[in-house]
């Protein structure tokens, strides 16, 4: 019992975060610490036990792994990904300036 493309919008549009994860992944579980300092609203799709929801995760993402994290609708990749925005200064733009794309370059 997957979404919808349609819904995976609306799930963009319930708060500034949109995570893909599962319960006991550690990579989620550090993205979810990062984004609880940061104080950020996050809409989390478990997509641990459920494999239609992991289907739509790849087909939004690209990627087959966990987390999968989008900032207000830009797929900004994994926790890895999102660290690396952090300790360069840029995942505080992307997360409070959200018409910014700036962290997503190079």
């Amino acid at each position: 019992m997957g979404i919808s493309q349609s819904a995976h919008q609306q799930a963009l549009m319930m708060a500034p975060v949109l995570m893909y994860a599962t319960r006991h992944c550690p990579y989620c579980q550090r993205a979810r610490l990062l984004l609880q300092h940061k104080q950020v609203q996050v809409h989390e799709i478990d997509v641990g036990y459920d494999a239609d929801l992991w289907e739509q995760m790849e087909n939004v993402s690209g990627r087959d792994t966990v987390p999968q994290i989008f900032i207000y609708g830009q797929h900004i990749g994994g926790y890895d990904d999102m660290a690396a925005l952090d300790r360069v200064g840029k995942l505080d733009s992307l997360l409070f300036n959200h018409n910014s794309s700036e962290g997503l370059s190079s």
